[in-house]
């Protein structure tokens, strides 16, 4: 699976871990920064993953800051993005299967690196469930988004 992973200055570390464990799990990872501790933008970097995702290059992203709140906003920014702020499994278990967000935003504060690796594989490995009326109300954000 192409993954786009992004994180401000806060979230380096963390995203850092969660970059390695995807690549044991053969994940292919497009990095869209940052890379270093220096203070940064969280928004140029959410952004740009949140592009991959929309624009086709990568299936799904994973972004984190220090809350993981100004990324998830930033990336829920770019039109066809879904981006859910989670801090624990079964909420990254029903967004996929409720809103089929294509993106997973994480607060290095917030998570440990444990919990944040099993909200990861537990988006990663639940489905959309693909029931008429979650994807009426996917529609419908779509149909607000495009006003």
């Amino acid at each position: 699976m192409k993954i786009a992973i992004a994180c401000d200055h806060g979230g380096l570390s963390l995203k850092n871990q969660i970059k390695s464990y995807l690549v044991e799990r053969g994940e292919e990872i497009f990095d869209f920064g940052t890379t270093t501790a220096d203070s940064c933008d969280y928004p140029d970097f959410g952004i740009a993953a949140a592009e991959a995702v929309a624009g086709g290059e990568c299936e799904c992203g994973i972004v984190v800051c220090t809350t993981g709140i100004g990324i998830s906003i930033a990336s829920n920014k770019v039109r066809g993005i879904r981006c859910a702020l989670c801090g624990d499994p079964l909420s990254a278990k029903l967004t996929r299967q409720h809103n089929n967000a294509n993106m997973l935003a994480l607060g290095s504060i917030i998570v440990g690196p444990a919990l944040a690796l099993e909200i990861v594989k537990v988006f990663l490995e639940t489905e959309f469930s693909g029931a008429e009326r979650h994807q009426r109300r996917i529609d419908k954000i779509a149909a607000a988004e495009r006003k």
